[in-house]
Protein backbone atom coordinates (compact mmCIF):
# COMPACT_ATOMS: atom_id res chain seq x y z
CA UNK A 1 0.00 0.00 0.00
CA UNK A 2 1.28 3.14 -1.22
CA UNK A 3 0.83 5.51 1.60
CA UNK A 4 3.63 8.81 0.52
CA UNK A 5 3.26 10.50 -2.76
CA UNK A 6 5.98 9.26 -5.62
CA UNK A 7 6.05 10.64 -8.83
CA UNK A 8 8.56 9.76 -11.10
CA UNK A 9 8.92 9.49 -14.88
CA UNK A 10 11.31 6.89 -15.23
CA UNK A 11 13.36 4.71 -13.54
CA UNK A 12 17.47 3.66 -14.25
CA UNK A 13 19.42 0.17 -12.99
CA UNK A 14 16.21 -1.45 -12.99
CA UNK A 15 14.07 -3.26 -15.83
CA UNK A 16 11.08 -2.90 -13.19
CA UNK A 17 9.25 0.75 -12.58
CA UNK A 18 8.94 -0.19 -8.94
CA UNK A 19 6.67 1.54 -6.89
CA UNK A 20 6.89 2.59 -2.87
CA UNK A 21 4.46 -0.54 -2.15
CA UNK A 22 6.74 -2.93 -3.62
CA UNK A 23 9.02 -2.51 -0.77
CA UNK A 24 6.73 -3.31 1.50
CA UNK A 25 8.16 -5.81 4.71
CA UNK A 26 11.78 -3.83 3.52
CA UNK A 27 13.05 -1.26 5.06
CA UNK A 28 13.87 1.29 2.50
CA UNK A 29 16.34 3.94 1.92
CA UNK A 30 15.90 6.90 -0.03
CA UNK A 31 18.79 9.36 -1.32
CA UNK A 32 17.54 12.38 -3.08
CA UNK A 33 20.20 13.85 -4.82
CA UNK A 34 21.29 15.95 -7.65
CA UNK A 35 24.32 15.20 -9.82
CA UNK A 36 26.00 18.63 -9.78
CA UNK A 37 25.46 18.68 -5.68
CA UNK A 38 28.71 18.46 -4.13
CA UNK A 39 27.29 17.08 -0.87
CA UNK A 40 25.56 14.37 -2.97
CA UNK A 41 28.65 13.26 -4.31
CA UNK A 42 31.29 13.31 -1.63
CA UNK A 43 28.32 12.02 1.08
CA UNK A 44 25.09 11.44 0.40
CA UNK A 45 25.62 8.94 -2.68
CA UNK A 46 28.76 6.61 -0.94
CA UNK A 47 26.58 6.55 1.95
CA UNK A 48 23.86 5.13 0.26
CA UNK A 49 26.10 2.76 -1.37
CA UNK A 50 27.67 1.43 1.86
CA UNK A 51 23.91 0.66 3.02
CA UNK A 52 23.33 -1.18 0.10
CA UNK A 53 27.03 -3.38 1.16
CA UNK A 54 26.47 -3.58 4.58
CA UNK A 55 22.75 -4.89 5.16
CA UNK A 56 20.87 -7.77 3.52
CA UNK A 57 18.72 -6.67 0.36
CA UNK A 58 16.07 -8.82 1.31
CA UNK A 59 15.45 -6.78 4.50
CA UNK A 60 16.93 -3.32 3.44
CA UNK A 61 16.16 -1.88 0.26
CA UNK A 62 18.24 1.42 -1.03
CA UNK A 63 17.28 3.35 -4.02
CA UNK A 64 17.59 7.16 -5.20
CA UNK A 65 15.78 9.61 -6.01
CA UNK A 66 16.91 12.50 -8.95
CA UNK A 67 14.92 15.74 -7.66
CA UNK A 68 16.57 18.55 -9.82
CA UNK A 69 15.34 21.56 -8.73
CA UNK A 70 18.31 23.85 -10.00
CA UNK A 71 20.42 23.76 -13.16
CA UNK A 72 17.47 21.90 -15.30
CA UNK A 73 19.18 22.11 -18.67
CA UNK A 74 21.96 20.51 -17.32
CA UNK A 75 20.47 17.57 -15.75
CA UNK A 76 19.30 15.40 -17.89
CA UNK A 77 18.39 11.76 -17.71
CA UNK A 78 20.97 11.20 -20.41
CA UNK A 79 23.65 12.88 -18.16
CA UNK A 80 22.39 11.38 -15.26
CA UNK A 81 22.36 7.58 -17.04
CA UNK A 82 26.22 9.01 -17.78
CA UNK A 83 26.53 9.78 -14.02
CA UNK A 84 25.23 6.34 -12.92
CA UNK A 85 27.96 4.90 -14.80
CA UNK A 86 31.29 7.02 -14.02
CA UNK A 87 30.06 6.94 -9.97
CA UNK A 88 29.16 3.06 -10.19
CA UNK A 89 25.66 4.17 -8.54
CA UNK A 90 23.93 0.36 -8.99
CA UNK A 91 21.16 0.92 -6.92
CA UNK A 92 17.92 1.58 -8.94
CA UNK A 93 17.47 5.62 -9.38
CA UNK A 94 13.99 6.89 -9.80
CA UNK A 95 13.48 10.46 -11.97
CA UNK A 96 11.43 13.42 -9.60
CA UNK A 97 8.81 14.43 -12.14
CA UNK A 98 9.13 18.46 -12.27
CA UNK A 99 7.32 20.70 -10.29
CA UNK A 100 3.76 22.25 -11.35
CA UNK A 101 4.19 25.23 -9.23
CA UNK A 102 7.63 26.33 -9.23
CA UNK A 103 11.39 24.42 -9.44
CA UNK A 104 10.98 21.77 -6.73
CA UNK A 105 10.22 18.35 -8.22
CA UNK A 106 6.65 16.60 -7.52
CA UNK A 107 7.97 14.16 -5.19
CA UNK A 108 10.81 16.51 -3.46
CA UNK A 109 7.75 18.56 -2.77
CA UNK A 110 5.21 16.31 -1.50
CA UNK A 111 7.40 14.98 0.79
CA UNK A 112 8.20 18.28 2.53
CA UNK A 113 12.17 18.32 1.79
CA UNK A 114 14.63 21.03 2.10
CA UNK A 115 17.34 20.44 -0.50
CA UNK A 116 19.77 17.91 -1.39
CA UNK A 117 21.37 15.52 -0.45
CA UNK A 118 18.64 14.07 1.76
CA UNK A 119 17.90 10.16 3.33
CA UNK A 120 14.58 9.16 3.94
CA UNK A 121 13.97 6.17 5.73
CA UNK A 122 10.66 4.36 5.22
CA UNK A 123 9.82 1.72 7.72
CA UNK A 124 8.59 -1.99 6.35
CA UNK A 125 4.80 -1.00 6.29
CA UNK A 126 5.59 2.00 4.42
CA UNK A 127 5.88 5.36 6.54
CA UNK A 128 7.93 8.00 6.26
CA UNK A 129 10.15 7.47 9.77
CA UNK A 130 13.36 9.91 9.42
CA UNK A 131 13.91 12.83 6.95
CA UNK A 132 17.85 13.79 7.14
CA UNK A 133 19.15 16.48 5.29
CA UNK A 134 22.62 17.23 4.88
CA UNK A 135 25.76 14.47 6.27
CA UNK A 136 24.80 12.31 9.06
CA UNK A 137 27.29 9.64 10.70
CA UNK A 138 26.61 6.08 9.42
CA UNK A 139 26.16 4.85 12.94
CA UNK A 140 23.66 7.12 13.78
CA UNK A 141 21.61 6.37 10.34
CA UNK A 142 22.84 2.22 10.93
CA UNK A 143 21.34 2.52 14.33
CA UNK A 144 18.41 3.98 13.08
CA UNK A 145 17.71 1.24 10.14
CA UNK A 146 18.55 -1.51 12.64
CA UNK A 147 15.68 0.37 15.02
CA UNK A 148 13.78 -0.55 12.05
CA UNK A 149 14.53 -3.77 11.51
CA UNK A 150 13.86 -4.50 15.69
CA UNK A 151 11.00 -2.88 15.27
CA UNK A 152 8.85 -4.61 12.71
CA UNK A 153 10.45 -7.92 14.30
CA UNK A 154 8.67 -7.28 17.55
Amino acid sequence: METLPFHVSEWLNTDQSPTLADFHGRVLAIEVFQMLCPGCVNHGLPQAARIAQTFDPAKVAVIGLHSVFEHHDAMTVTALRAFCHEYRIRFPVAVDLPGTRGPLPRTMEAWGLEGTPTLVLIDRQGRMRARHFGQMPDMGIGAQIMGLLQEADA
